[in-house]
């Protein structure tokens, strides 16, 4: 179990470390670590016979981080590229 334990501790600290290292560079590079992406929505709009129109909205642009992981309340631009399309239910 010590090993064990041991690794589970190793792995956790290791995650924490790449975090904050991560915020460090972002926070360093203050300018250059922003980005921005173009976010398509869809409007799902649900109609009285139980069927759901989708109608395209106006693009919209998105800030995301150059980072590994979220930072700032907002996205990583490697996530936020592939999430390009945003589906809005419209009740």
């Amino acid at each position: 179990m010590k090993g064990l334990e041991r690794i589970l501790m190793i792995a956790v600290l290791s995650a924490i470390a790449m975090y904050a290292l991560d915020y460090a560079v972002l926070r360093y590079r203050s300018r250059d670590g922003f980005g921005v992406v173009q976010v398509q929505p869809y409007y799902a709009v649900h109609l009285k016979n139980g069927k759901t129109e989708i109608m395209p909205g106006d693009a919209l642009t998105d800030t995301c981080v150059r980072s590994v992981f979220p930072q700032m309340g907002y996205s990583p631009c490697w996530y936020a590229n592939r999430q390009k399309r945003k589906t809005v239910d419209v009740q």
